[in-house]
């Protein structure tokens, strides 16, 4: 099967075509940003968190959600203790008075990321990697500046004082997780975090291909974690009832709810539609140049080939930019001067159950492939492990390579009847779309109007 899925002969050429040069012909390179590594604390169906491809795939693939349905929806890792005993046996366990959830997460995504990499900290394999991590949620570093703020000087024994104050230290800042992993690695690299909200680590993916294709960097690690606390969801939701009850029910377009619901199922695409639901975990990915890789004999899942994020130019900070120019203009960015759009049959969307999201990735999808928009598929995993925030960009990249891989497209969870205001096929139902396909954009995006696009390859590159 060929795998250029733009017009065939006698058909007219797509809008972007029409508008821009030909895409110079791809060639493998030294500095290509390639995707070595992949590994996971999601959600899972038991009392284990989802921790591999394989176990991402099985969920996805069906549009199996683990998010939890008992009048309160929302996507909780469990378990994670056991899985950081049988994963890093080897960390003191006094450590662990300092850790909060969000480290232990991200340290069992980044083991068994290093695993399916083939790489060995153990023996400082990593030691010169870059390790750059996302996040967007203040959850962890709330409750541990509180429980230090709270701790009353004449009750608090001084051992216990000692730890709050360690705890602060390591989990008191939104870049808590990097110098934890970066500590686990031995990394003499860059350690920093980035936090834009659900386009996080899909930035971060951008940077740390900059990295490599400037010759800075050769092996860069990208974990997204977040957690979001239920009791303080739950209260958000019973706000949201408060503004309800007061008839204050209209809003613009463009304007986000007063909270998200969260006492039904989150149905990306779907007509039924009208909520979100949270969920925890983190999603880790090793980059390394090409150069670096070969000389491993490293196996390769896939390439990061572009990035680029906008802001929709709105004059407010929690609008949202639902006429979809935004994110249009950062996929055009993205592909440069690579790709054309004729050879981009799907979009990996991140579609939040909203009606609001599904306008905004319409518009942009109508925006760039014109009339050809509905041969275009458009497919949101959110709801399998609920809507984690930071991670979401490295779990969107992660999924589209494996269905290159696969030749499948997954379907859009909890999607059973498309809204009527798609532009595109957003693969309804329980069941994989085959599709031969070696490119593929992923999108992102954050309230206040902030876009992020990634281009990413498969098949050729690899």
């Amino acid at each position: 099967m060929s795998k250029e899925h733009g017009p065939g002969k006698g058909e007219p050429p797509l809008p972007e075509q029409l508008l821009a040069p030909a895409a110079r012909p791809w060639a493998p390179g030294p500095r290509d940003a390639l995707v070595t590594g992949m590994g996971f604390c999601l959600p899972g169906a038991g009392d284990e968190p989802v921790r591999t491809a394989e176990q991402v795939w099985a969920a996805a693939s069906t549009g199996t959600s683990h998010v939890e349905r008992d009048g309160f929806h929302h996507g909780t890792v469990r378990g994670a203790r056991e899985a950081f005993g049988e994963l890093l046996p080897d960390i003191p366990a006094r450590y662990l008075r300092s850790y909060a959830d969000v480290h232990l997460y991200g340290l069992i995504s980044l083991a068994e990321a290093c695993r399916d990499a083939g790489l060995d900290y153990g023996i400082g394999e990593l030691r010169g990697a870059d390790v750059l991590t996302a996040r967007a949620g203040v959850d962890s570093n709330y409750d541990s500046y509180r429980a230090w703020h709270d701790a009353d000087p004449t009750t608090v024994t001084p051992s216990d004082a000692k730890s709050l104050f360690v705890r602060l230290l390591v989990a008191g800042t939104s870049s808590d997780v990097g110098p934890v992993q970066a500590a686990l690695l031995g990394s003499t690299g860059a350690n920093y975090t980035v936090s834009c909200g659900c386009a996080s680590s899909s930035v971060l993916l951008g940077i740390a291909r900059m990295m490599i294709a400037s010759g800075q960097s050769d092996l860069v690690v990208v974990t997204g974690v977040d957690r979001f606390d239920t009791e303080r969801v739950l209260h958000g939701h019973r706000l949201r009832e408060v503004v309800e009850r007061e008839g204050v029910t209209v809003r613009h377009n463009s304007d986000p709810p007063a909270a998200p619901r969260h006492d039904r199922p989150m149905r990306p695409y779907d007509a039924a539609g009208d909520c979100m639901n949270y969920g925890d975990g983190s999603v880790t990915l090793i980059l390394e140049s090409r150069e670096h890789a070969a000389a491993r004999g490293a196996r390769t899942h896939g390439a990061v080939l572009g990035q680029a994020t906008t802001r929709g130019g709105l004059n407010s900070a929690v609008a949202i930019d639902t006429g979809g120019t935004g994110l249009a203009e950062a996929a055009r960015r993205a592909l440069g001067d690579h790709t054309s759009l004729g050879r981009i049959p799907y979009v990996n969307g991140g579609g939040e159950g909203d009606a609001l999201f599904t306008r905004i990735e319409s518009n942009a999808v109508r925006a760039l492939w014109g009339d050809r928009s509905e041969q275009v598929l458009v497919s949101s995993q959110e709801a399998c492990f609920g809507h984690s925030g930071a991670p979401l960009g490295n779990l969107g990249t992660a999924l589209t390579l494996m269905m290159m891989r696969e030749g499948e497209v997954c379907p859009t969870a909890n999607c059973a009847t498309p809204s009527p205001v798609c532009t595109f096929d957003p693969v309804p139902g329980t069941r994989t779309r085959a599709l031969g396909f070696d490119r593929a954009l992923s999108f992102n995006y954050q309230v206040g109007g902030v876009n992020s696009a990634l281009l990413l390859g498969g098949g050729d590159v690899c």
